[in-house]
């Protein structure tokens, strides 16, 4: 995984604190933030500057609108304390805009660009202030009953990993490179369903899921793909492995106990929808996540269905606030895994990523972008008012 999550704490991450609606704050000419409904905090982000409307605003929902005036891809968080990720929005190309929409609590925060979308990011600190945000959204049974179940989703997902990432540790330490290899992709589909609530743990996240180019200095390299190289380049499981196979196992189950301590939102969870399409397209179409095993349409497949759990969980109160925008989701939902099917195999694998050809790629990444754009949207169709 890229390594903005390394440095995240144990706090959900988008999930935890996002809110949709639109509400904002600007600058007095003394400095001060004006009242929520003035406008948008706005940030400027170029290759090596992060400048922001305000520093201080006003808790509750806020509209964070982005402007990338630089010449790389960037991305933006807004970080709580020991980096706990409050929101964030990747992939803001070059001379592109974005809008975040979060519920921000009353506190000391920092927003972070981070040009190339690498690194701890250019910070500026910021202050939420108690007092006259916007009015909270009311309250909806309907977003009730989808919190609890996603909760229960995100547990069984979790449940449901522990038992075959332990089948695959034990073929490691049995020295059953084959077994190990077969079972590599299935190991990760909980996890990369449920990738935001994962990632909110950002201690686990580091350990497990990290690829080689995304170590900082100093960092151990150890998770699942450590082992991937291990398995598939060197062709070989030593001591190392085994060991290495051991601590997956025992991180994983930390995940699994941590996952009940999640602060789900109705916005969160559609954030995190995105975040799991954001995911695609920055790893999983350029064959970076599984470089060694390229067994990527595993981790895009869980990704698109993580994305659309959500989706549908949400649904009954999004499609009657955004008609359109619930028939415009319905219908690339379907696309996007009609065209992972042609992919399937009658054993339920995918075909291997370097089978994919460019314009094969192509056709992905397009299905990608065609439903990432109306999802964004998803978060403020959920709002009740």
């Amino acid at each position: 995984m890229p390594a903005r999550h390394r440095s995240a704490a144990a706090a959900l991450l988008v999930l935890a604190v996002a809110g949709a609606a639109l509400a904002g704050c600007s600058k007095k000419s003394d400095g001060s933030a004006t009242s929520a409904d003035s406008g948008p905090v706005r940030v400027t982000a170029s290759d090596s500057t992060c400048e922001l409307s305000t520093a201080t605003f006003p808790a509750g929902h806020v509209e964070i609108a982005i402007q990338n005036k630089g010449s790389k891809v960037t991305e933006v968080y807004v970080y709580g304390d020991g980096d706990r990720i409050i929101t964030e929005r990747e992939n803001i190309g070059p001379g592109t805009k974005a809008t975040i929409n979060a519920e921000i609590k009353a506190g000391t925060y920092e927003v972070a660009c981070k040009p190339g979308m690498t690194g701890d990011g250019i910070r500026q600190k910021v202050t939420v202030t108690p007092g006259a945000g916007a009015a909270p959204a009311k309250a909806d049974a309907r977003l009730d009953q989808a919190l609890a179940d996603y909760r229960k989703y995100a547990q069984e997902q979790a449940d449901a990993t522990i038992p075959v990432v332990e089948q695959f540790a034990a073929a490691v330490n049995a020295g059953d490179l084959e077994k190990a290899k077969s079972l590599f992709a299935a190991s990760r589909v909980g996890w990369e369903r449920t990738e935001p609530v994962a990632e909110s743990f950002g201690d686990i996240d580091p350990k497990t899921d990290t690829r080689e180019d995304a170590l900082e200095a100093g960092q151990e390299w150890t998770g699942w793909h450590r082992i991937e190289k291990s398995l598939w380049v060197d062709g070989t499981i030593g001591e190392t492995e085994k060991q290495l196979a051991t601590r997956l196992v025992n991180d994983l189950k930390d995940w699994q106990k941590r996952v009940p301590q999640a602060d789900v939102t109705a916005t969160g969870m559609a954030n995190g929808a995105k975040e799991l399409l954001d995911e695609v397209s920055k790893n999983k179409i350029t064959g970076e996540e599984d470089r060694y095993s390229h067994t990527d349409l595993f981790d895009f497949a869980a990704n698109v269905e993580g994305a659309r759990q959500v989706y549908e969980l949400l649904k009954p109160v999004a499609s009657e606030n955004d008609a359109t925008l619930a028939r415009t989701l319905d219908g690339e939902f379907e696309s996007i895994q009609a065209l992972l099917a042609k992919y399937r195999q009658a054993d339920g694998t995918y075909t291997s990523y370097d089978k994919v050809t460019e314009p094969e790629r192509k056709a992905f990444s397009d299905a990608v972008n065609a439903l990432g754009e109306p999802l964004s949207k998803l978060a403020a169709a959920v709002v009740v008012n």
